[in-house]
């Protein structure tokens, strides 16, 4: 025979009508026998059999629910299934468990901490500490900013002998104590995390950093070189301990830690710049123009003069004769083919260098400045002197110019530094014998300030100094010209990955786009257009969001009761008999009794099977949770949970969830709060048959202050529907002629009064017959 299901439901809410509790539970097993998905039959069947006393069957009901609700990422619907078999079950581990995360989820920071404890104390209970652990662990997430708390966390763990686990808690403790310039407590932790996991370069790096800022960075650098012991190719830790030194102002170390970089990877050249800088605040300018030297062939093909030039400009106005400097920055002058310059800084050379009896950098800056300037007498005068140019060969090819302007001007011809119509690198050759032999970039240049100028014209290599001696004969260091475009060329053929939720994503903010049409139908535009913000900031901005925002400002939103555009309700099931029902209210005239908000047992101070140290961890964030269960979060939550019961059509525990809610706030404290509790519940009132009780709570709504005009007109043409639910013919006309004299349009209220008019009249007629 063919299971009926429309039957069966109707002989199950018959049953239930009867007060036959066991017959209407074996008609609710058929169904969910025959419909697995039927999750509004699930929860009868769990009320039910919760009903009866059968607690685990109901909880196995309710856990159903709360999975599917959970994996689909409702989580107010899974707290609030979650709850009820915490109800049947409570302080269950499992159940606990599942609250806790699901509350961090949404940010209920003092809930998620409360279910953790109950997690915790039930490890401790079994004396596993070690997993007590794990869950405390879990609750100082809730806080990262409790760094007093992971250190507690960490010698926990120690005292567990779990060594990964302390070192990741002291880290993370040293981090945030970092973060907020506790230099001393984060040096402390960082020793600690090295001290318990050596291999860890996080703790590594932060260990250095803590050093510099506490100024004992020299300590950092001996405890870098004993790790480079093992590894001593490492290129980050000789990057760290170049660092260090340069912390420590210890430029000689530095220098040396650099040289060794360098030998791993040429492309940290730069790192001499600050080698120089500690030079130069030491009043080491020697040093610093020997250590400019280095590096000046690079940093020119990296086009990074002005970087070079700021510092052999701050050389020269400390000693301007100093001959290492002025030879610097003729090189850059060279480079930046500035004749004029050039030939100013090789004079100022040539001076310094008389001056200071260093006749071949003297002989050799008068060969360059003959070659500038061939028609000036003075300075083959003064090369004689010295025993004649340094390069005869010159000499022969000077015939071949025939004026000195033409020899200026093939000089700065012929100086091309980069063909940039050639890949950069490539070396360039002389384009005729007469043309002079700059020192071009293309050839590779010994890197030392201190050799002779005339030096730079040596083949690489040539030189023990040289630390980039044995490169090739194209410049290692030119720049790509097409390395400035390789990012973005990359970016531009970089495909995206695939993101594998994107479906998901979106199905579910439609789900939640479902809730915020609710809100909207039932008039709540507050908690519309919060819930719309918070899915801009999870989804990004979308045209849906924004069509809803558009019916909000529009005014567009339909009235509260006004289902006429929400989708249709599941099967709602009548007040159960009297002699079953649960007694949470008094209906007896017309009054009902709000429940005071529940207050969370306070959780055991947990001393048995931990240490002393751990177990003032507990009872610190036990007291963390009673202190942050303020009044404002526990009517978010409560209102929010009877939320999702109504949407769920759970009308008792919605009915429970807003009278808490209401509980915690007063009417005039300045917000539509109280408002919305009062509409809310009557709202609920009727879809359980009870318009008594709805009419209780309109009135309430109606005397609330702050409403606008537009919730006034709503919940008295509510009103009026109750008092027409009740019998009241009269008092619903006289509700509903209010809203008919402000607005004639508003709803079917001409067409609904009129109909009361007329059933008044003929009522009042029959009683005259009477």
């Amino acid at each position: 025979m063919a299971f009926e299901k429309a039957k069966v439901i109707k002989a199950a809410e018959k049953f239930l009508s009867q007060g036959k509790i066991t017959a209407a539970i074996k008609e609710y097993r058929q169904i969910i026998a025959h419909d697995a998905d039927d999750l509004t039959a699930l929860n009868m069947l769990g009320d039910l059999l919760a009903r009866a006393g059968e607690k685990e069957e109901a909880s196995t009901c309710f856990l159903r629910i709360a999975e599917h609700y959970r994996d689909q990422e409702f989580r107010l619907k899974a707290i609030a299934m979650y709850r009820k078999i915490d109800k049947l079950k409570p302080r269950d581990p499992t159940t606990s468990q599942q609250l806790a995360s699901l509350y961090a989820a949404q940010g209920l920071i003092a809930d998620a901490r409360t279910q953790y404890l109950v997690v915790a104390d039930a490890h401790t209970r079994a004396g596993d500490s070690k997993q007590a652990l794990e869950v405390l662990h879990k609750i100082a997430d809730l806080d990262p900013q409790n760094t007093e708390i992971r250190l507690k966390l960490a010698t926990g763990y120690v005292k567990e002998k779990m060594r990964p686990e302390a070192a990741r808690a002291y880290l993370e403790a040293a981090k945030r104590l970092f973060e907020n310039s506790q230099f001393e407590k984060a040096l402390e932790a960082y020793t600690k995390a090295l001290e318990l996991s050596p291999q860890s370069r996080a703790a590594l790096k932060g260990l250095v950093s803590a050093h510099a800022a506490v100024g004992t960075a020299e300590d950092a650098a001996e405890l870098l070189e004993k790790a480079l012991v093992d590894v001593p190719g490492d290129a980050e830790l000789l990057s760290l301990l170049a660092q260090a030194y340069l912390d420590a102002e210890d430029p000689a170390g530095a220098e040396r830690a650099t040289a060794l970089l360098l030998a791993e990877d040429a492309s940290n050249h730069r790192r001499y710049i600050e080698v120089a800088q500690v030079y130069l605040k030491l009043g080491q300018e020697a040093d610093a123009a020997r250590i400019l030297g280095l590096i000046i062939e690079p940093m020119l093909a990296g086009r990074e003069e002005s970087d070079l030039l700021e510092l052999v400009n701050e050389l020269l106005a400390r000693d301007p004769e100093q001959v290492a400097s002025l030879r610097l920055l003729a090189r850059i002058h060279w480079w930046q083919r500035d004749m004029v310059k050039l030939r100013a800084v090789l004079e100022r050379l040539a001076e310094s260098a008389e001056a200071s009896e260093l006749i071949e950098e003297e002989r050799y800056a008068l060969t360059q400045l003959v070659r500038l300037a061939p028609d000036e007498p003075r300075y083959l005068e003064r090369l004689d002197l010295l025993g004649g140019s340094l390069e005869e060969h010159f000499v022969e090819q000077a015939g071949v110019i025939e004026t000195p302007a033409e020899t200026v001007a093939a000089d700065y011809e012929s100086f091309a530094i980069v063909d940039e119509s050639k890949p950069a690198g490539a070396v360039e050759s002389p384009s005729s014998t007469s043309e002079f032999e700059w020192n071009s970039v293309a050839e590779d240049m010994p890197a030392r300030a201190e050799v002779s100028f005339a030096d730079l014209n040596e083949t690489p290599g040539d030189s023990e100094f040289d630390v980039f001696a044995g490169a090739p004969a194209a410049d290692p260091f030119a720049i790509d010209p097409g390395a400035s475009n390789a990012g973005e060329a990359g970016a531009a053929d970089r495909v995206e990955p695939k993101q594998d939720g994107a479906g998901n994503q979106s199905a579910l903010m439609h789900q939640e786009l479902e809730s915020v049409d609710f809100y909207i139908n039932q008039g709540y535009s507050d908690i519309a257009v919060d819930t719309l913000e918070l899915l801009e900031k999870q989804f990004g901005s979308h045209p849906e969001i924004d069509s809803r925002r558009q019916r909000l400002q529009a005014g567009h939103a339909v009235a509260p009761g006004d289902n006429s555009h929400a989708s249709p309700q599941p099967l709602t099931v009548g007040p159960v008999a009297a002699p079953e029902a649960e007694a949470t209210m008094d209906f007896s005239f017309g009054e009902v009794e709000i429940t005071e908000p529940a207050s969370v047992a306070p959780t055991p101070s947990l001393l048995s099977g931990i240490d002393s140290g751990l177990a003032e961890i507990f009872e610190e964030f036990r007291l963390e949770a009673e202190e942050e269960s303020a009044p404002q979060e526990d009517f978010e939550t409560h209102f929010n949970m009877a939320t999702a019961y109504k949407e769920m059509e759970l009308l008792d525990e919605s009915i429970r969830e807003f009278q808490l809610a209401a509980g915690l706030i007063a009417p005039t404290d300045g917000t539509a709060r109280y408002f919305q509790c009062c509409n809310m519940l009557g709202q609920c009132f009727v879809e359980k048959g009870m318009p008594g009780a709805a009419v209780l709570w309109f009135k309430k709504g109606l005397g609330a202050p702050g409403r606008s005009a537009e919730e006034y007109k709503a919940l008295q043409y509510e009103l009026g529907s109750a008092y027409e639910a009740m019998g009241e013919l009269k008092r619903a006309v006289a509700a509903l002629t209010e809203v008919y004299g402000v607005d004639v349009d508003y709803r079917d209220i001409g067409e609904k009064l009129a109909g009361l008019q007329s059933r008044v009249t003929n009522e009042a007629s029959s009683k005259e017959s009477e």
